[in-house]
């Protein structure tokens, strides 16, 4: 799979009262109408607990300068994520309160419909429940053959084919 360029998220929701958030590479649209995401979480990651028990959830697509962000939010085995947002600008969603990065490129939150077991992995089916362009000319941050990277020409759209799809 490395071969496969994909975006990078941060996955946020809530655990015992707690923020948590994660690196998502495992991300991909399902259908346009409705809305609807999938979203693969690793068993035993504290994000895998959160969202065990909580069907809420929010997705800040990175920007290319946000590799510090992306590495800090994959450390695996952490016992709390009280420090991940530390020195970093957020604020809640409108409709699901969670984590929202300000430097995101664009932001979704979901309500999740669907769990499915696969290996070690459970996939979350989602509905997207609002969806914010954030900052629509910056370039966003990819995973492509075990690095962080950007799109070359990854300026703005022309105003004909621009806005947001899933």
């Amino acid at each position: 799979m490395a071969h496969f360029a994909v975006g990078v998220t941060v996955v946020t929701s809530e655990l015992d009262g707690e923020d948590v958030g994660m690196t998502a590479t495992a991300l991909c649209s399902v259908s346009l109408e409705p809305p609807t995401l999938l979203l693969g979480v690793g068993h035993g990651s504290r994000m895998h607990e959160a969202l065990s028990v909580l069907d809420t959830w929010a997705v800040s697509f990175l920007p290319a300068g946000a590799r510090q962000v992306a590495t800090r939010f994959a450390i695996k085995g952490r016992p709390s994520d009280r420090l991940l947002l530390a020195d970093l600008r957020w604020r809640r969603g409108a409709q699901t309160g969670h984590v929202i990065l300000d430097d995101a490129v664009a932001a979704l939150e979901c309500v999740t419909e669907q769990r499915v077991t696969v290996s070690d992995h459970t996939l979350m089916i989602a509905r997207v429940v609002a969806v914010q362009s954030r900052n629509p000319t910056v370039a966003p941050l990819v995973h492509f053959r075990s690095r962080y990277r950007t799109v070359a020409g990854s300026g703005p759209e022309p105003a004909a084919e621009a806005g947001i799809g899933l």
